[in-house]
């Protein structure tokens, strides 16, 4: 039997497949090995990151810039990776997040959630053992931000046509 990262005793109890500290299937056997892309694993972040409500947004401004122009090209898809860096080991990943939330939410719990919700997706979907997830509060988004950017547009255009 060969050793794997996870030790000789964890690929035996598991029938030839090392067995992760959170219980999961690891990624080396004895019939190959599984590599994660760091995209896979953004993406995942990033997905599990948007379910949690209080989420306005990923990304801080340059990067929010950029995913709304993109955005408006016709047939292109919403960036789930905007905002989110990883970095991938063989068995453990670590996240950095950076969002907008809604105005009137509690940070410290958002982050708790979003913490929750990125460890519970990441370590299920992947097998991998997620070591820490930051989080960065990059802005605040106010409801009445978005009407006052449609109201400011249209009283612009009116005085021009006028």
């Amino acid at each position: 039997m060969t050793e794997t990262r996870a030790g000789t005793e964890a690929v035996k109890a598991s029938g030839g497949m090392a067995v992760g500290a959170s219980g999961s299937g690891a990624l080396s056997s004895e019939q190959g090995r599984t590599m994660i892309a760091d995209t896979v694993v953004s993406k995942i972040a990033g997905i599990a990151t948007r379910e949690v409500t209080g989420v306005h947004n990923l990304g801080g401004g340059t990067a929010r810039a950029v995913g709304m122009l993109r955005e408006r090209i016709p047939g292109s898809r919403t960036n789930m990776s905007q905002g989110v860096g990883v970095e991938v080991g063989e068995t453990q990943a670590a996240i950095d997040l950076a969002i907008v939330v809604e105005y009137g939410v509690s940070i410290a719990d958002l982050a708790q959630g979003i913490r929750r919700n990125v460890i519970d997706a990441v370590e299920r979907m992947t097998g991998l053992e997620v070591t820490e997830v930051n989080v960065a509060v990059n802005d605040i988004h106010l409801e009445e931000e978005d009407d006052d950017d449609t109201g400011e547009a249209e009283v612009v255009a009116e005085r021009r046509v006028q």
